[in-house]
């Protein structure tokens, strides 16, 4: 009976995620087209191609930030802001097969499972904190508290963003298209996205600044030519 509470709040917080990956399937269900692009076919195809596997599926997220998503379920996202910068000429095909590539890592690599885990971990710790600390320093406890939990979910994103990287450069260059694409649009996001590069301090960000991104896949490239 001791460890009722913590078998407790364990199955919460899996509900909890569990819930959010729910309603998360049913918006894009809702809002989500194939992803049929004629400049993009040729893409999903040499990806299969390179991963012995029939053309990669991938569908369009009706909604205008630039962006793309690896779903819970699997599937494979950009969004519809992110194919009219591809319209407009502001970013090529081989630079969305890179994003499409990216988040195929994310899948494979099985990120959205380790998340589960991460989000319940993450939220134990905050409850966790927010109480010891929320009685020494009334008031402020249960910020410092939130702070911590977030700084920690941000460094295990910024270490799947790493991962999928990497999948996405072997993935890249075994299908002819080399990490060039890759590494351009990292330069291209601050403005495509409209971030211009400020925002919350680097521990807190949830993906790596670009110029780390750059240095990881040309330190990779490297090894992998060693």
């Amino acid at each position: 009976m001791r460890y009722l509470p913590f078998i407790l709040l364990a199955l919460y917080l899996v509900a909890m995620w569990f819930f959010s990956a729910w309603r998360l399937r049913q918006e894009l269900n809702q809002k989500a087209t194939p992803l049929t692009h004629p400049r993009l076919t040729p893409m999903l195809d040499r990806l299969g191609r390179a991963m012995d596997l029939p053309p990669i599926r991938a569908h369009v997220y009706e909604i205008d930030p630039v962006n793309g998503l690896a779903a819970p379920d699997g599937r494979i996202f950009l969004t519809r802001g992110f194919l009219r910068k591809l319209d407009a000429d502001e970013v090529t095909p081989e630079e969305l097969a890179s994003v499409i590539a990216h988040e195929l890592g994310h899948v494979s690599l099985g990120h959205s499972r380790r998340r589960m885990i991460d989000f319940a971990g993450q939220n134990a710790i905050r409850m966790a904190l927010a109480g010891v600390l929320g009685r020494f320093l009334p008031g402020i406890g249960t910020w410092i508290a939130n702070l911590i939990a977030t700084a920690v979910a941000a460094r295990l994103s910024r270490q799947d963003e790493f991962e999928a990287d990497r999948f996405a450069s072997a993935l890249m260059i075994k299908a002819g298209l080399g990490t060039a694409p890759q590494k351009s649009l990292f330069l291209k996001l601050d403005r495509l996205t409209g971030s211009g590069g400020a925002g919350a301090p680097a521990w807190f960000l949830s993906h790596p600044p670009a110029a780390r991104r750059i240095a990881a896949i040309e330190a990779h490239e490297a090894r992998w030519r060693g």
